[in-house]
């Protein structure tokens, strides 16, 4: 994981000071792009120890369409705990937007009936049937629905590409929180990338990770500059069962050779 590491460094060196929604300040940099090829073993950071239990269970949750913390894999997890109201509920985030965006249908007087769009469902079928295609993207940003949110969508909007029997992925994320979120947003989506190169029966390639501001809390430095002291491990590989895309559970997941440094414990910032 040499590249997140020189994001960290890169950031640490030339990043600028700004203020924060959360108070807490920040180092920011606009705009970088970094490339995981997973043919070389799955991107899972080493120099800290990240857990892909709660990365896939997080992962198969918005593949559910879930927005309540209480549904599914999330008990298990308390990723989206900071957000949550009362009833454990998010609002329309990540998994409704992929797998059931609002669709309104209207006749000549006026009369619409709502249903919806399953834009997962969607890219799954081009890649299948129309493998050239350049608009095989799936959109978490919703404009209309923003208001309703517990949190805007931060990882926004990501594009599969296919070319000589290999499935990239191209993600545009907003807004990154290097030292806590970024490494779960790596390894996230490049098992989405490894389920649905599966399903369409492809070689998973290229993860390609492109951020808008990206930034690290002040009070994450200090974590990060003991990651940049250790020495990067062999990439680990990520084994999933042969079966259909929707069936895949987090049992038919095997992180495989994982091999890391100790825990390193960073606050997060809401």
């Amino acid at each position: 994981m040499k590249q997140y590491l020189d994001l960290v460094k890169h950031i640490l060196a030339n990043g600028e000071e700004k203020p924060d929604r959360t108070g807490t300040g920040i180092l920011s940099v606009f705009g970088t792009q970094t490339k995981y090829d997973l043919r070389n073993g799955f991107p899972l950071v080493t120099t800290k120890k990240v857990s892909i239990e709660n990365i896939i269970r997080e992962l198969l949750w918005f593949l559910k369409g879930a927005t309540n913390i209480n549904d599914g894999l999330m008990p298990h997890t308390k990723i989206w705990n900071p957000w949550a109201d009362e009833n454990g509920e998010l609002g329309p985030v990540y998994g409704y937007q992929w797998r059931k965006w609002d669709k309104y249908t209207c006749d000549e007087n006026g009369k619409c009936e709502k249903s919806h769009i399953d834009q997962i469902a969607q890219a799954i079928d081009l890649i299948k049937n129309n493998p050239t295609s350049r608009r095989i993207i799936v959109s978490a940003w919703n404009p209309a629905d923003l208001p309703r949110m517990a949190l805007p969508p931060c990882h926004a909007f990501f594009q599969f590409y296919v070319v000589n029997g290999r499935l990239d992925c191209q993600l545009y994320q907003r807004s990154a929180d290097i030292a806590l979120g970024v490494p779960y947003n790596i390894a996230s989506y490049s098992a989405l990338l490894i389920m649905m190169a599966q399903e369409c029966d492809l070689e998973p390639g290229i993860f390609v990770h492109t951020l808008g501001d990206a930034h690290i809390y002040k009070n994450h430095i200090e974590g990060l500059e003991e990651q940049l002291k250790r020495t990067p491990h062999k990439l680990p590989e990520l084994k999933l069962a042969k079966k259909p895309f929707n069936e895949v559970t987090l049992e038919d997941f095997e992180l495989v050779g994982y091999e890391h440094d100790p825990f390193i414990k960073f606050d997060i910032a809401v």
